[in-house]
C-alpha cells in the first residue's frame, strides 16, 4: 500500500430497505447515518448488519495503519443510529475482512474473508455479537476472495473469486448444508462486463431473479457496486446480466472516492464509503512510531 495514498472508508447506514435501493437504482434519495471514526488513520468497512432481539448490530472489518492489522469489530445501534457499545469481536493471527452474517435453523453464523490467508473459517455465534467459536466441520476446497453463502429453495450457494484466477471472475458452488460439502459448478457468471470480480454485498431474492451487488475492478479499487441479476433457479446454463451502478453521491463528501458494500439489515442498508488522504508526512510519522 503505498505511503504517498491512504484510504479511509466509514460505514453509513441508509434508512431504507435494499430492495427500495435496487429499485431506485442508487443511494442519493435516501437518508444516510453515518458511524463515527474515532481517530486518524483508522478505517471501517465491510458491514454486515443484522436486527438481534430489538437491537441493531453492524460488524465490519476495522484497520488501523498504526498496527497495519484488521480485524472484527462489532456495534450495537439504537433507534437514532448512535452507537451504544462497540467491541473488537474477532481477531486472528491473519487478517480479516468481510464479515458476511448468515441466520439459519436458530444460528448466527459469520464467514469473514481471511485476506489471503487460505484459511476460510466459518464462526458460530456463542453470545452473538460479541463472542464466536470457529465450526470445525466447515471446509471449502479453495481459497476465495469474499465468499458469500445464501440459501434458496433449499439450496446453498456460494458466490466468491478465486484469488489464483486471473483475470479474478466470481465463481459459484453450492452445498445442501452451510458447512459442506462444495461442489463448484461451472456457468457464465456475467457477460459484457469483465470488471466484475468480486462480492460486495448481501445477495437480493425477489420475483424469480437473485440480484447480486459486486465490486468493480477498476483502477481506483472499490469505486463502485455494480448490480448483477439472473433466472432462478440457477444451473450451468445459468448467465448473470450486469445492471445499475452504484456511486457515492456528492453529498458524501468528502467519503465520494468509493463505494464498495451494500449489505441488508431489514429495513436498514448499510453501505461503506471512501475518501483518499494524502498527507504521506503525517502516516509515515505514525507507522514509524
Amino acid at each position: 500500500m503505498s505511503i504517498f495514498r491512504t484510504d479511509i472508508w466509514k460505514i453509513g447506514a441508509i434508512i431504507a430497505p435494499i430492495q427500495r435501493i435496487i429499485e431506485a437504482g442508487s443511494i442519493d434519495p435516501f437518508p444516510i447515518h453515518w458511524l463515527p471514526l474515532n481517530g486518524s488513520f483508522r478505517s471501517l468497512s465491510d458491514p454486515f448488519g443484522m436486527w438481534h432481539k430489538g437491537d441493531l448490530y453492524v460488524l465490519a472489518k476495522y484497520y488501523d495503519y498504526r498496527t497495519r492489522k484488521s480485524v472484527i469489530k462489532a456495534f450495537r445501534l439504537n433507534r437514532m443510529f448512535q452507537v451504544m457499545e462497540e467491541r473488537v469481536v474477532l481477531s486472528e493471527t491473519w487478517n480479516l475482512a468481510y464479515p458476511t452474517l448468515i441466520e439459519d435453523d436458530g444460528e448466527i453464523w459469520m464467514l469473514p474473508d481471511p485476506c489471503g490467508s487460505n484459511r476460510l473459517t466459518l464462526y458460530r455465534a456463542v453470545d452473538f455479537p460479541w463472542r464466536w467459536e470457529a465450526v470445525p466441520e466447515f471446509s471449502f476446497s479453495c481459497p476465495t476472495i469474499n465468499a458469500t453463502p445464501t440459501k434458496s429453495d433449499g439450496v446453498w450457494w456460494m458466490f466468491y473469486t478465486s484469488p489464483d484466477s486471473a483475470p479474478k471472475t466470481l465463481k459459484i458452488a453450492q452445498s445442501t448444508h452451510l458447512c459442506g460439502p462444495w461442489e463448484n459448478i461451472s456457468m457464465q457468471t456475467t457477460e459484457g462486463d469483465k470488471s466484475i470480480s468480486r462480492m460486495g454485498g448481501s445477495p437480493v431474492i425477489q420475483e424469480g431473479r437473485i440480484i447480486l451487488p459486486t465490486r468493480t475492478d477498476s483502477n481506483v479499487y472499490g469505486d463502485s457496486v455494480r448490480l448483477i441479476d439472473a433466472t432462478l433457479p440457477l444451473s450451468t446454463t445459468s448467465s448473470f446480466n450486469p445492471g445499475t451502478e452504484l456511486r457515492a453521491p456528492a453529498r458524501c463528501a468528502p467519503y465520494t472516492q468509493g463505494l464498495h458494500t451494500l449489505s441488508a439489515a431489514g429495513d436498514v442498508t448499510f453501505i461503506d464509503a471512501k475518501r483518499i488522504d494524502r498527507n504521506w508526512l503525517h502516516r509515515l510519522i505514525i507507522e514509524a512510531r
